[in-house]
């Protein structure tokens, strides 16, 4: 027994040390793209900034980032940005860093999948612990931040969704079990609505099923709160609650 808590304390402390040589630190370039680019960590309070920083130099630390099809190497805007996007929809999550997915694979384009036999923008692959996204839908989404379309944010929803069920057996242990429950009654509400079409606030494709719902609510709820709030103050008041945070009263005066 005794030697077992001495390997395990070896190895953890090997584990630490290749932490600290390995670490990535942003650069300054890095950082300029982080500030240009992204809407939400621009629009944070410094002391969130300093927090949202430290993840992410985490994340790229923990994340292999791949090229794809014809995309010859992935760039530091591109790591950096979709690495950004895990970080904002986790950022309430202090202990979620996605650790079941390890690879982020990224396309230059659509591309075709052998599966399913069509053209894909992303999908995420709990199985192989893979997101796959097309980097100019990627960046399609993220120029507009205000039409509640944004691919990143779409893929990382479902990981997070994924991971969960993965991780915890379906038990929501992420989530609070009595706000889950909340969301899921509010949710069921907001897709037959969408199938009705009674209401237009959320896209078709929420309709589909409980996993696009959330993905596609996750857009609406980042790139346009305020008017989430006014239409949707419930559901809205659930996901802040879910999410552990409100990108409105984030954002810096």
């Amino acid at each position: 027994m005794f030697l077992i808590e001495l390997l395990n304390l070896v190895s953890e402390g090997i584990w630490r040390a290749w932490r600290a040589i390995f670490h990535h630190r942003l650069s300054k370039k890095e950082l300029e793209i982080l500030n240009s680019y992204f809407p939400y960590y621009s629009q944070l309070r410094p002391i969130h900034q300093k927090e949202f920083r430290g993840r992410l130099e985490f994340l790229l630390t923990e994340k292999k980032f791949i090229a794809r099809g014809n995309l010859r190497d992935v760039s530091p805007e591109m790591s950096v940005l979709i690495g950004a996007t895990m970080v904002q929809v986790t950022f309430g999550l202090p202990d979620v860093q996605l650790s079941h997915f390890k690879k982020i694979l990224v396309y230059s384009d659509t591309y075709f999948s052998n599966i399913s036999k069509a053209y894909h923008r992303g999908e995420v692959n709990p199985r192989l612990g893979i997101i796959v996204l097309s980097w100019s839908c990627f960046a399609r989404g993220l120029a507009d931040y205000e039409d509640g379309v944004n691919l990143g944010i779409h893929e990382v929803a479902h990981a997070l969704k994924l991971e969960n069920q993965i991780r915890y057996n379906g038990e929501s242990d992420f989530f609070h079990p009595v706000i889950w429950e909340e969301y899921q009654e509010l949710a069921q509400q907001e897709k037959e609505f969408i199938k009705s079409r009674t209401d237009d606030f959320f896209r078709e494709r929420g309709g589909e099923d409980s996993h696009e719902f959330f993905a596609v609510v996750l857009e609406n709820f980042f790139e346009r709160p305020e008017l989430f709030r006014e239409r949707k103050p419930e559901l809205y008041r659930a996901l802040v609650r879910l999410l552990r945070q409100d990108p409105i009263t984030l954002k810096s005066a």
